[in-house]
């Protein structure tokens, strides 16, 4: 980082559209970047299926823009005025190693009184924003980024290599909300938990029941994606949902919508089916109302996290890394003037997950 005049050389990828190439773009960025404000350096950047989504027109998003909301980075630069903080309460400070939520959130309004942060009215998105002279740098596929108040940042140990690091902030975080909200200790010991998807969500997923205890089946059609699942803590790995017995808790973090039907249907008396995959529009699917108030099953949905989340999805990563091979399901890290082809080729491969390093 060269800073010059109380600012820092900065570059990012400007996505035009759906069709266009991305463009990399130098510029830099102010050393005091306002009130309440963090600048991070992004040591790595790791390619979410919602990007993907986006690229590809299955979810409009506004353009131009930076994509990119999994990250882990470098503290450089700390604006005037309160000093923001993690939430245990200490103050972040210059050098720290941190991760950040996906959303900015005022904390006043009443979505953010009722404890649905990630719903604020005044809602900002990490990589799901226009460009703005207001709020430069505002997405992970750059050299660096703001971070507004309002923003949950969450110190890293060293100790977790930065391909497992950069997915805390959405895919990790996102599970730990997902598990929060299925309410295990309602179910028998151990909880019998179906998961449809095996992608970055769904063996995460598999990683963190496991950790707890659960009997844990993972339903994919894909072989290399079975395996991963296998290797990931799952008890029985199916291809077919019509091979999953009767569960307590059903996950469904693909978005397909046979998976969302099956996720209902194989659950047993008391059972809560917790819907997380379905990010981008699909085909409606049907509900038996008289079976679901007869077995007492609870349908809830999980859309993004809340602080506490992000936390929780860091200290998972620092206890169970070691167990489980996050970091084989990163592949190799391009740079940003070949970040058009990795975002047209991310989700091919057998690794699920593609890093961007910023500054390569």
């Amino acid at each position: 980082m060269t800073a010059v005049n109380g600012t820092v050389e900065a570059r990012y990828a400007r996505w035009d559209g759906v069709g266009k190439p991305i463009t990399v773009v130098s510029t830099s960025a102010a050393t005091d970047p306002g009130p309440g404000r963090v600048l991070v350096a992004i040591d790595l950047a790791t390619i979410c299926g919602s990007d993907l989504h986006t690229v590809h027109g299955r979810r409009s998003s506004p353009h131009p823009g930076i994509l990119g909301h999994e990250q882990v980075g470098h503290v450089v630069a700390i604006g005037s005025g309160a000093r923001p903080q993690y939430p245990n309460g200490v103050d972040v400070a210059i050098g720290d190693r941190v991760v950040w939520s996906v959303t900015a959130s005022c904390g006043q309004c009443r979505n953010c009184v009722w404890g649905l942060e990630q719903k604020c009215l005044h809602l900002k998105k990490y990589g799901h924003e226009a460009l703005d002279s207001s709020w430069p740098l505002n997405g992970g596929f750059a050299s660096h980024c703001v971070l507004l108040p309002g923003t949950t940042i969450v110190a890293v140990p060293d100790s977790v290599p930065d391909p497992v690091a950069a997915p805390a902030s959405c895919a990790t975080a996102t599970v730990t909300a997902v598990l929060d909200a299925a309410e295990l200790e309602r179910h028998r010991d151990p909880a019998r938990i179906l998961i449809t998807g095996a992608g970055m969500l769904g063996v995460t997923a598999a990683a963190m029941a496991d950790a707890l205890g659960a009997w844990v089946v993972v339903c994919d059609p894909d072989p290399a994606r079975q395996d991963t699942a296998d290797r990931f803590g799952a008890d029985l790995v199916v291809g077919d949902p019509a091979e999953a017995p009767m569960v307590d808790v059903a996950l469904e973090l693909s978005g397909h919508p046979a998976a969302v039907q099956a996720c209902i249907t194989h659950l047993d008396v008391g059972g809560r089916a917790v819907l997380a995959g379905s990010v981008a529009a699909g085909p409606p699917i049907s509900i038996d109302p008289e079976n679901v108030v007869r077995n007492l099953t609870t349908i809830t949905g999980v859309h993004n996290y809340r602080p506490v989340h992000l936390r929780a999805a860091v200290d998972f990563l620092t206890a169970h890394h070691d167990r489980y091979p996050f970091a084989e399901l990163v592949a190799a890290a391009t740079d940003l003037d070949h970040l058009d082809d990795a975002l047209h080729s991310a989700g091919q491969p057998a690794s699920l997950r593609q890093a961007v390093c910023p500054t390569a």
